[in-house]
């Protein structure tokens, strides 16, 4: 059972759910150590008085708000929770949304939301009416100092919370440049959509997320693995270089989609060569020899 984050309640109209939150993901990132090359001794991280350039102890350092340049307020965690009880402890539901309408660009972090003491038909009652409408809760949280907004929707038979970006925070697009929508001003010819189509035919699957691993991460730790069981543990090994492709300034599209199809095992459709016309030779005027 993963550690409990958060405990409060889901609010939509006048009805409470108790729920406690659980983290959903569970991050396998390589961890590196900052080391002294000259004795391999780890470097520390060290809180620091940026104007005595002393170490500063943790009891003694307190969470202040700038409200002018070089002026703070100084607040506690009890006062910064006090300023709103209601929105520290509730998951307010303020909308209900169709699932597709919200772009995955807007997806943050997910959690799973369980439901607390006395609170599992109420929960199961939300979950089945959101699975029937086929519908997502959008929602206001304060996970510890700020506030989320956030998407709840139905996995399964849990409940999962995603925060979700503001849309302050996306990046406008119109100044990224793509090929417009239509395929034949970008100059796609209809035989390279026919085989890009079938290439994408041929690759398609059911979603198995299980199937796929960190390569890189796995790379890295045979590397050190084999590093240990040489007894190089100090030492920098130079990267295995592979064969380089050469570039081209010549992109056969037609060739890549055959190659393609060819490496998954689809069967590309041949065009029909087209038969050879023969020119007719032409009549040319006898010449006048200058007189």
């Amino acid at each position: 059972m993963p550690r409990e984050l958060w405990k409060g309640a889901i609010r939509f109209g006048l009805v409470h759910i108790p729920v406690s939150l659980y983290p959903g993901e569970s991050r396998d990132e390589l961890s590196f150590t900052m080391l002294d090359k000259r004795d391999m001794a780890p470097v520390g991280y060290k809180r620091v008085n940026k104007e005595t350039g002393k170490e500063v102890p943790k009891e003694d350092i307190v969470k202040g708000l700038e409200y002018e340049r070089g002026h703070y307020v100084v607040l506690s965690d009890a006062e910064i929770k006090s300023a709103n009880t209601k929105a520290t402890q509730t998951i307010d539901i303020v909308a209900f949304v169709d699932a597709e309408c919200i772009s995955p660009l807007y997806f943050d972090s997910p959690y799973y939301v369980a439901p607390g003491t006395r609170g599992e038909k109420v929960y199961a009652l939300l979950r089945e009416t959101m699975r029937k409408e086929g519908k997502v809760a959008v929602a206001y949280v304060v996970l510890q100092t700020r506030q989320h907004l956030a998407a709840v929707l139905v996995q399964g038979n849990h409940l999962v919370m995603m925060t979700l970006r503001w849309a302050s925070e996306m990046r406008n697009a119109k100044d990224i440049d793509v090929p417009p929508a239509s395929l034949k001003s970008s100059g796609v010819r209809d035989n390279e959509i026919r085989m890009a189509t079938q290439l994408v035919k041929d690759m398609s699957e059911k979603w198995e997320p299980g199937q796929y691993h960190d390569k890189f991460h796995d790379d890295i730790m045979a590397l050190v693995k084999k590093k240990v069981a040489a007894g190089k543990t100090e030492e920098i090994t130079k990267p295995e270089t592979e064969a380089e492709e050469k570039p081209s300034n010549v992109i056969d599209l037609m060739d890549l989609l055959k190659q393609s199809l060819a490496k998954k095992g689809g069967k590309g459709r041949k065009a029909p060569a087209a038969a050879a016309r023969k020119a007719p030779a032409r009549k040319t005027a006898p010449r006048r020899r200058a007189a």
